[in-house]
């Protein structure tokens, strides 16, 4: 049960695009978060569909499963497109599956192409194909009807006149395999002027497909756009804005290893205890106590509301732990006897974990149900074993317990100390942010917070469908659009830090981690993509490379809390 009067201390793809040419307004993006047990339908709305619409199909061979590096920090950096000898198909209503032509196919004459510069790290490509191409690809579609047209009076494959065929296939059918032949053909050659700045599944046709029909019927030739997201300039406050860093740290005394150590201890020591009821006097501190808590809101115009979050029934509650209570609520219920009911009234502090509670004047009702109080043993070496087994004296479990929270320590101290580097870079740089990016950290990100709920508890089918919808994923990413953007940023700046301080990487560390990723997977019989897996490794290792320098020249002060 969620628990508002108890204050917990705050501790500081595989990816593939669908280009769909319903109407020829494009494109449906579909992402799948391979982290997850089961397939979301991550999509963004796509355009209304018509008969006559094609689908062009970015393929990524990529289909990697989760898996988990021995380093403080990811880093995922925006993967760019690249030509292959077959980077797209095109699928029609009518004809199975053809690969476009690759990039190498020569064409008759040149496509000129300019380019348009978009926000969000857009640019638009406007694609004019001239007549001779045009021409080309209409001969070529002639030649593909004629191997397969039933023509009465001809048998397959012989020469058939361009009318008479013409006439049995239908003109306007003629003029959209036409179409769709010259976008085949010509956009691998169109996008090369963005080779090396796009970014992957990024690739958009945006013209209409009626508005191409009626450039090629009317003009001769054809002209449509391209919308591409490319990868973002990285503008710095200074240049040097990153080389001498000066960070506050700001450290939970929850997580000091002498505290932290000596409340284990005090923990350990009680357990060898034993719970006895308290038959002759109210409660008092060192005292155990099971509680049933209700409470209301009180303000100045008398309006009592409950608060579903602050009751309890049957809390057990330590006193010795009272720091995770409201202020005021152990010294309120100090001497209550068992079957004893009090109410007191207490404030919710402004510092609050419970944003809705901060500040919020309350009334607790508490009923004592059992009071107990432990009998404890004799704090002497004869327990020391009962605390550590193996351990022969109290002060060896003292040095031990230390000496196991002084590593956890120096653990957190980093994490804090490479978070609040991170969250300091991402204030010195400016980033227009692709939306595509955007979406698939995002994505991401969802995809964890639902990967760790699943582990957490067990999902029905209709909440997985729920909460995996693209209502609950659009929601996410809006509500936390800042934390996204500041990710994106922090990915964005330390991949740069990286290239302007010209750092390497030693060859057998990256094969050292891709053998153990890989024997990982093999392991969970997992499949994966092996390259993907060297990409992710690569990036991985690099962020924490460039952490590890930004450390080393940071004026770092630690303030405890």
């Amino acid at each position: 049960m969620n628990l508002d009067y108890i204050h917990y201390p705050t501790k500081s793809n595989s990816v593939s695009a669908k280009v769909d040419f319903a109407a020829m307004e494009l494109c449906t993006r579909t992402f799948t978060t391979t982290s997850l047990p089961f397939n979301p339908s991550f999509s963004l709305p796509s355009s209304s569909s018509s008969s006559s619409s094609i689908s062009l199909h970015l393929h990524s061979n990529t289909t990697l499963k989760p898996f988990k590096f021995n380093l403080s920090s990811s880093f995922i950096q925006p993967s760019l497109y690249h030509h292959t000898s077959s980077p797209f198909t095109v699928s029609a209503s009518s004809s199975s599956s053809v690969e476009l032509f690759p990039e190498n196919d020569r064409l008759p004459a040149q496509l000129k192409v300019t380019e348009t510069k978009e926000s969000n790290s857009r640019v638009t490509l406007h694609v004019e194909v001239p007549s001779l191409v045009c021409e080309d690809c209409y001969e070529r579609v002639l030649v593909e009807f004629t191997k397969f047209a039933k023509v009465p009076g001809f048998r397959p494959g012989k020469k058939i006149p361009e009318s008479i065929l013409v006439g049995y296939v239908g003109s306007k059918n003629v003029q959209k395999a036409t179409i769709e032949s010259i976008l085949r053909r010509t956009l691998s050659h169109a996008v090369t002027a963005v080779t090396g700045r796009a970014l992957q599944d990024s690739i958009r046709i945006v013209t209409k497909f009626s508005d191409m029909e009626d450039t090629y019927s009317s003009l001769g030739y054809l002209r449509y756009d391209v919308s591409v997201d490319v990868a973002p300039e990285i503008k710095w406050i200074s240049d040097d804005a990153y080389k001498n860093l000066k960070v506050v740290v700001e450290i939970d005394n929850e997580i000091d290893a002498h505290i932290a150590s000596e409340k284990e201890f005090r923990r350990r020591y009680k357990s060898a205890g034993v719970l006895k009821v308290v038959t002759d006097r109210g409660l008092q501190v060192g005292d155990v106590v099971v509680l049933d808590i209700s409470a209301t809101t009180v303000d100045q115009e008398s309006n009592i509301k409950n608060i579903p979050s602050a009751e309890s029934k049957g809390f057990n509650f330590d006193t010795e732990d009272s720091e995770i209570l409201v202020p005021g609520f152990l010294d309120s219920i100090i001497g209550i006897g068992r079957g004893e009911t009090k109410s007191f009234p207490l404030v919710f502090p402004e510092t609050w974990k419970q944003e809705n509670l901060q500040g919020v004047h309350a009334q607790f009702t508490v009923e004592c149900k059992e009071l107990f109080y432990r009998d404890l043993p004799e704090l002497d070496d004869s327990i020391a074993d009962k605390l550590i087994p193996g351990c022969t004296t109290v002060q060896q479990v003292k040095d031990l317990l230390l000496e196991r929270f002084q590593e956890i320590e120096q653990t957190a101290r980093e994490q804090a100390t490479d978070n609040a580097i991170l969250d300091q870079i991402s204030k010195m740089v400016e980033v227009d942010i692709p939306q595509s990016l955007f979406d698939e950290q995002g994505r991401q990100l969802y995809g964890s917070s639902l990967l760790e709920m699943q582990t957490k508890i067990k999902l029905s089918e209709q909440q997985l469908a729920t909460l995996s919808s693209p209502k609950a994923v659009n929601e996410y990413l809006e509500h936390h659009r800042e934390n996204i953007t500041n990710l994106i940023k922090q990915n964005l700046a330390v991949g740069d830090i990286y290239k302007r301080e010209n750092m390497q990487l030693p060859t057998e560390d990256i094969v050292k981690e891709v053998e153990n990723s890989i024997a990982e997977f093999k392991r969970q019989k997992q499949e994966y993509d092996e390259e993907r897996v060297k990409e992710q490794v690569q990036e991985i290792l690099e962020g924490a490379k460039v952490l590890e320098w930004l450390r080393e020249h940071a004026e770092v002060q630690y303030i405890t809390i």
